[in-house]
C-alpha cells in the first residue's frame, strides 16, 4: 500500500511505502520443554546478594534453629548449592591428598607418595550426585505420600547443609585417627540435624515425619562417614 503525502518542498519524496517498524530481535516465549534446557530459565535462581548467601551459610552452622525455610521462602537459590559443592570437590581432592601424604610420611619418611588425581572425579561424583539426587528422591517420595514439597527449596536446603564440611576439612589434616573421627562425626551430626530439624518444621502435618527425619539424618551421616573413609583415611 502506498501513501501520497502533501507536497513538503523539493526534498520531499513523491511517495513512501508503509512498512513494518524496525524492532530488535523478536522475543518469542519458549515452549515448556525448551525452557527446561534454556540456561536463562535458571538465572533467577542465581540472582542472590552476597549478604544473603553469607547469612544462609551462617544459618547452616546453627543446626538447631530449624528456621532455614523461613529465611529462603522469598528467594530460594541454587547459587549456594553449586558454589558449596564445587568448593568441596576441590577441598576434598587437595586436602585429601595432603592427608594421605602426612600419614604416609609419618609412618615411613622415605616412602614414595604420588598425587591421586582420581580424588577429583570421585569427589565430584559423590558431592554433586548426593546434593542433586537425594533432594530429588525426597521430593518425589513426599509428593507420592501427599505431602507438600518444593524441589527448589529442598535443593537449597541440602546444598547449604554441606557447607559445614568445608571448615571441618582443615582439622582433618591432623594425622591422628581418633581426632579425625571425632571431627567428622561432629560435622556430620551438625549437618544431619540441620536437614532433619528443618524438614520437621517444613512438614509439620506429615504423618510419616519420623521416618522422613530418620532417613534424612541417616543419609547425611553416611555421607560424612564416606568422606572420612575415602578422602581422609
Amino acid at each position: 500500500m502506498q501513501i501520497f503525502p502533501p507536497n513538503q518542498g523539493n526534498n520531499a519524496r513523491g511517495y513512501q511505502t508503509l512498512e513494518t517498524p524496525i524492532e530488535g530481535p523478536e522475543q518469542q516465549p519458549p515452549n515448556n520443554w525448551k525452557g527446561f534446557f534454556n540456561v536463562y530459565s535458571y538465572t533467577q535462581y542465581f540472582d542472590v546478594d552476597t549478604d544473603v548467601v553469607l547469612n544462609r551459610l551462617m544459618s547452616s552452622l546453627y543446626p538447631t534453629s530449624g528456621d532455614f525455610f523461613n529465611k529462603i521462602d522469598a528467594n530460594p537459590d541454587l547459587y549456594g548449592l553449586v558454589w558449596i559443592c564445587t568448593t568441596l570437590v576441590f577441598v576434598f581432592a587437595s586436602l585429601g591428598n595432603c592427608a594421605t601424604y602426612l600419614v604416609k610420611k609419618r609412618t615411613d619418611s622415605n616412602a614414595r607418595w604420588d598425587f591421586d588425581v582420581n580424588y577429583i572425579n570421585l569427589a565430584a561424583s559423590i558431592i554433586y550426585g548426593y546434593a542433586i539426587i537425594v533432594p530429588l528422591a525426597f521430593y518425589f517420595s513426599l509428593r507420592y505420600m501427599g505431602s507438600k514439597a518444593d524441589l527448589l527449596r529442598f535443593w537449597c536446603l541440602w546444598g547449604y547443609s554441606l557447607f559445614i564440611f568445608v571448615p571441618a576439612s582443615l582439622p582433618l589434616l591432623i594425622p591422628v585417627e581418633f581426632l579425625r573421627w571425632v571431627i567428622i562425626l561432629l560435622a556430620g551430626s551438625a549437618s544431619s540435624c540441620f536437614v532433619a530439624l528443618n524438614l520437621r518444621s517444613y512438614l509439620e502435618t506429615n504423618n510419616d515425619l519420623t521416618v522422613v527425619m530418620a532417613a534424612a539424618f541417616g543419609l547425611q551421616m553416611i555421607l560424612s562417614i564416606f568422606i572420612k573413609v575415602w578422602f581422609f583415611p
